[in-house]
């Protein structure tokens, strides 16, 4: 595993002293970690008085606290702006060790920026039970990686061993893992019995280096998607964000070359697309922690979703030419726009996008 993180503390609610997540984040925590208990952990989350750099600092604090809220929530594409694909979304953690440059979350999670992990997450069950129930003939496909990488500390918390468990056992309904870790040691150690799906970001090598700090090289995460793929589970990627940088297509087309190299695209389940979108604040986040990214000084324009995106000429650009590079590999392949405008998939694929309830169910493999 080349993905290793660093903790300044473990926080847990007073509430939550005996569960079974603290036992097992408290038995595998690296020597020297405080471990700090709190009465309420939504406090312990807030940005730390004095940091020069809050939102990092959250980073390296973990809470384990109890979910207030229900986990399951609509993904943030499923407007009527978007071509979207009926993804639900399961809210398992809050923030993330890894530090991408371009992340939604330094805007999102500004006002609570600790690194959460819900201890009573097997709560999501009933919530997914209830669901199954009343839509029994539906394909659904569940992910956990919106507000949190679904693996990272997955050796720590073991909360995968679980889920994928319990999605082996219903029928219609696919858990996705979207991680940019190559951490899958416990996914190797239980049969999915083909209802899990890993996925993974992926960025060229360019990107990786100057904005993808502290995760798993894109080699590192090709090569765990080949291991988990022989164990029994679906594999799928998402090239998002594209940033329009002078010499992206060039750079996007070989990422693509190098993962049909390694991996059939046959056994590939799909394939996403999305371009660098920001708001206005978060630019401007982005801009104040990573001043020296150059992949954050692009030209964008405000789009009428109200983020900033670069120029849909140049974005469809690059969308024709990494959709013609899937064809040619494997014409089934499923590629689909991620937050994008209907008139954008009009013409990037010359046609309408699917009704999302038709989409969603060929992504979740019914």
């Amino acid at each position: 595993m080349t993905t290793r993180f660093e903790l300044d503390a473990l926080y847990i609610e007073e509430g939550e002293r005996s569960s079974a997540l603290a036992a097992r984040v408290i038995a595998g925590l690296p020597a020297g970690v405080a471990v700090r208990y709190v009465a309420d952990g939504r406090v312990a989350a807030r940005p730390a008085a004095g940091a020069a750099d809050p939102f990092g600092a959250g980073k390296r604090r973990m809470i384990i606290l109890r979910r207030r809220s229900p986990f399951v929530m609509a993904c943030p594409a499923g407007s009527s702006e978007f071509a979207c694909c009926g993804y639900l979304i399961a809210a398992l953690a809050s923030n993330c060790p890894m530090d991408c440059g371009y992340c939604f979350l330094q805007e999102y999670l500004a006002d609570n920026p600790g690194f959460q992990i819900y201890a009573n997450y097997a709560d999501l069950f009933g919530e997914l039970d209830r669901i199954g129930r009343n839509a029994p003939a539906r394909a659904i496909r569940v992910g956990t990686g919106e507000l949190a990488d679904s693996l990272a500390f997955d050796r720590l918390t073991g909360i995968s061993r679980d889920l994928v468990d319990y999605f082996a056992r219903r029928e219609g309904l696919l858990l996705e893992f979207k991680t940019k870790t190559d951490e899958i040691e416990n996914l190797l150690a239980i049969d999915p019995r083909g209802r899990t799906l890993v996925s993974w970001t992926l960025s060229p090598a360019r990107v990786f280096t100057t904005t993808e700090h502290r995760t798993a090289p894109p080699v590192a995460r090709i090569a765990a998607a080949c291991r988990v793929l022989e164990a029994g589970y679906k594999v799928a990627f998402h090239l998002d964000p594209i940033i329009a940088y002078e010499g992206a297509a060039r750079d996007y087309l070989a990422l693509l070359d190098d993962l049909f190299d390694a991996i059939d695209p046959g056994r590939i389940a799909f394939i996403s697309m999305g371009g660098l979108r920001m708001t206005p604040g978060l630019r401007g986040a982005a801009r104040r922690r990573f001043p020296r990214d150059p992949m954050l000084v692009g030209e964008e324009v405000m789009a009428p979703d109200g983020r900033m995106r670069a120029f849909t000429p140049l974005r469809v650009g690059l969308y024709e030419k990494l959709r013609e590079r899937i064809k040619l590999a494997d014409a089934n392949l499923a590629a689909y726009l991620c937050m994008e405008s209907p008139s954008v998939h009009r013409r990037v694929f010359g046609a309408a996008p699917p009704a999302p309830h038709a989409l969603g169910a060929r992504l979740a493999g019914s």
